[in-house]
């Protein structure tokens, strides 16, 4: 969450560097989430495209939360909240064509706004949503290059094309045209191959689980990350009991992270439900998961499971007003001039509001920037693969300004595990050592906490070490913080389980760290 004067200058920006239309969503469809956000752009002139996210079956009877005249209802609110388009966010693909006539049918008989629809297909249904959210009389929707389409990515927009020529609103796009863009992009995808969601073929799993198109590559890798490559199904599974156990939420970021660190949290640990009813007292939860049921997300239709937020925030604050209401304003000016202290360099606006929403990304990226320049201006062949022997590139730096750089040899590995790369740059011999990361090094491997002694404190996920907030010999009072660590952008908090004095650390801020590594002794 951010103050409300950083929403509001973040559209400013927005709107000043040109963008037109804002899609204006809220992770669990709540109105006073985004209510600044769309005041905020009405102010700039440009066009507020509010958002109902759907989940559920409104064609499903035995499952009311999320009936017809539930959306129904949020698009009116909607409308008079401002909004000026309305958005049909279906980010899992779970909007199954009939059930899109009759969402779309409904909308525009209700409200007076353009409807644009956004669905994912990954169950190879929504080619066929789409056709008949269009019979329904649907205004815009999404779609994507065929080469580029399918799966958890947006139906075919060649093939949307092809099925509506001759129609009543036919779209009037070029297929030969569209050809030769999807054509040059599937010879790119292949340099993307690493990022690719694994799904062989259409899958209509995603009514069982849920997971958002946009979440299930990101989801993939991270279990691979944190080592559950070989437990994905079990993760997915997982993800579905998630789910209900936390009142049957919307899914859409960042709510849906909550709910696949959670997941990810339940595996590594091999904890069922009940585990979680039962033993919940003495388990660490993910940061993601305790910030979320002390309302930092907002308020999920029907409220939050009682039973559940007791167990998980351990009589921690909770709260049911905006989040953004108990942050004071940033003072952007001031926060402007810590980062150039921070960067040793001119910062704009631009760079002070990236830092001040991802603050963390932001200085990896101006430290990454500084040790290897503007990587950006390399090919992508070059960038994920590297060079071949003998391989020459030209390399524009900036307008004008050209290099010419080819690969001769690597040489052999030396004992500290760099190599020499020798290489010519602008036809000149030139070598540098680099450290070699892919070879074989010896691994520190750490003691594991003992789960039949309550006062060894062990690692609940593969990660790092954030920070230590506690010293050998401190008193520490049930529930007090003792370790963050971090595994994949998931954060978790290492609580005292009980009263104690705290006998001895074992690891130290920025450690790696494996799955149940003994971190802290307690007496």
């Amino acid at each position: 969450n951010y103050p409300d004067n950083v929403i509001r200058k973040f559209v400013q920006l927005a709107a000043k560097s040109g963008i037109d239309v804002f899609r204006i969503f809220d992770s669990l469809n709540w109105i006073e989430g985004m209510q600044v956000a769309i005041d905020a752009v009405r102010e700039t002139g440009k066009i507020a495209e509010a958002t109902i996210c759907y989940t559920g079956d409104i064609l499903d009877a035995t499952r009311d939360k999320y009936s017809l005249q539930y959306y129904v209802d949020l698009a009116k609110q909607l409308e008079d909240a401002g909004a000026q388009m309305l958005a049909i966010k279906d980010m899992a693909g779970l909007l199954k064509p009939f059930a899109a006539y009759k969402l779309v049918k409904a909308l525009k008989e209700e409200i007076g706004l353009p409807i644009h629809l956004h669905t994912h297909d990954t169950s190879g249904n929504q080619m066929a949503t789409l056709i008949k959210a269009y019979e329904a009389g649907v205004d815009i929707v999404d779609a994507a290059l065929s080469s580029m389409s399918g799966f958890t990515s947006q139906p075919s927009l060649n093939g949307l094309v092809a099925s509506l020529q001759g129609q009543e609103r036919e779209t009037q796009l070029d297929l030969d045209h569209l050809q030769k863009l999807s054509d040059y992009w599937e010879d790119v995808r292949p340099f993307y191959e690493g990022f690719e969601s694994g799904i062989k073929a259409p899958t209509a799993e995603v009514y069982i689980h849920e997971m958002p198109g946009g979440q299930y590559s990101n989801l993939h890798q991270q279990a691979i990350a944190v080592g559950l490559g070989k437990r994905w199904e079990e993760v997915k599974k997982t993800y579905a009991i998630v789910n209900k156990m936390f009142g049957d939420i919307v899914k859409v970021t960042p709510s849906s992270k909550v709910v696949g660190d959670m997941a990810l949290y339940m595996v590594q640990n091999n904890l069922t439900e009940q585990d979680i009813y039962e033993r919940g007292e003495r388990l660490d939860f993910p940061e993601s998961v305790v910030q979320f049921f002390q309302g930092y997300l907002g308020q999920p239709p029907g409220g939050f499971p009682t039973k559940l937020r007791d167990i998980i925030l351990k009589g921690r604050d909770h709260f049911t007003c905006r989040p953004g209401e108990l942050l004071e304003p940033i003072d952007v000016e001031q926060v402007r001039i810590e980062l150039e202290e921070k960067t040793g360099r001119q910062v704009d606006e631009y760079d002070t509001m990236s830092y001040i929403m991802y603050p963390k990304v932001f200085l990896d990226r101006e430290k990454k920037t500084n040790e290897f320049g503007n990587v950006s201006v390399l090919d992508t062949p070059t960038f994920f693969y590297g060079l071949r022997f003998g391989e020459e590139i030209k390399v524009e730096i900036e307008k004008g300004k050209t290099l010419i750089v080819k690969l001769i040899t690597v040489g052999p590995l030396a004992a500290d595990g760099t190599r020499t790369v020798y290489y010519e740059l602008n036809g000149q011999p030139r070598e540098v050592n680099i450290r070699d990361l892919s070879a074989k090094t010896t691994v520190e491997v750490r003691r594991k906490a003992n789960p039949d002694e309550a006062g060894q404190v062990g690692a609940t996920m593969p990660g790092h070490v954030l920070k230590i907030l506690v010293d050998p010999g401190d008193k520490v009072k049930k529930g007090e913080h003792l370790v963050v660590t971090e595994a994949m952008k998931m954060e978790t908090t290492i609580q005292a389980p009980f009263d104690a004095e705290v006998k001895e650390i074992h690891v130290k801020s920025g450690d790696a760290i494996e799955t149940g590594d003994l971190l802290i002794e307690l007496g």
